[in-house]
């Protein structure tokens, strides 16, 4: 968005030096930049769940006692409502067996992959928003994980690209997570 932030970059010699400016704020990165990709990928992605549900009074209690009545811990949730309908955004601890619920209890759902990435405070969130805009990787949504891994916070990332978003990621040195790093 014009006069919100801006990206300035110079590349030289394979060092390349991103600045991001935000309302005031501003910090700097360097990425030593090479022809190299990363050859540790994430060994299973979390997937996120959007359960679509009618907007009534007890809706998400009725999921919740569902998951934990199946032993399904819930890693993050996040809800956005309209008048009729709710979309619960869920991650699990073993979507799986989640899947298999809502199919027996005939809920209407969608699974998508996302992005989990851990950091040691809040003051690293520009850190990852940065990253993400120096290679114009849209970010449709975040909210935060119910569990700390590591006593750290994690933050849940929908992205218009996941690899790219990882590969970015993970040069600036943030960790991003995968299944198991949440699974219990």
């Amino acid at each position: 968005v014009a006069g919100w932030g801006q990206v300035i970059y110079t590349l030289s010699a394979g060092l390349a030096k991103f600045s991001c400016y935000f309302r005031g704020w501003s910090a700097s990165f360097c990425v030593i930049m090479g022809t190299e990709t990363l050859s540790a990928r994430r060994a299973e992605p979390i997937r996120q769940f959007s359960v679509f549900a009618d907007n009534k009074v007890g809706r998400l209690n009725d999921i919740v006692l569902m998951l934990a009545a199946r032993d399904i811990h819930l890693m993050a949730v996040s809800t956005v409502d309209t008048t009729d309908t709710t979309v619960i955004r869920l991650i699990v601890d073993y979507w799986e067996k989640a899947r298999d619920l809502f199919h027996e209890q005939g809920l209407s759902y969608s699974l998508n992959e996302v992005v989990v990435v851990e950091i040691p405070t809040e003051q690293q969130l520009p850190q990852v928003t940065c990253a993400l805009v120096q290679t114009e990787i849209n970010i449709h949504y975040v909210y935060p994980l119910l569990t700390r891994p590591r006593g750290m916070c994690g933050l849940v990332l929908r992205l218009e690209d996941n690899e790219m978003a990882t590969d970015v990621l993970t040069r600036q040195g943030i960790k991003v997570l995968d299944h198991h790093d949440i699974a219990r």
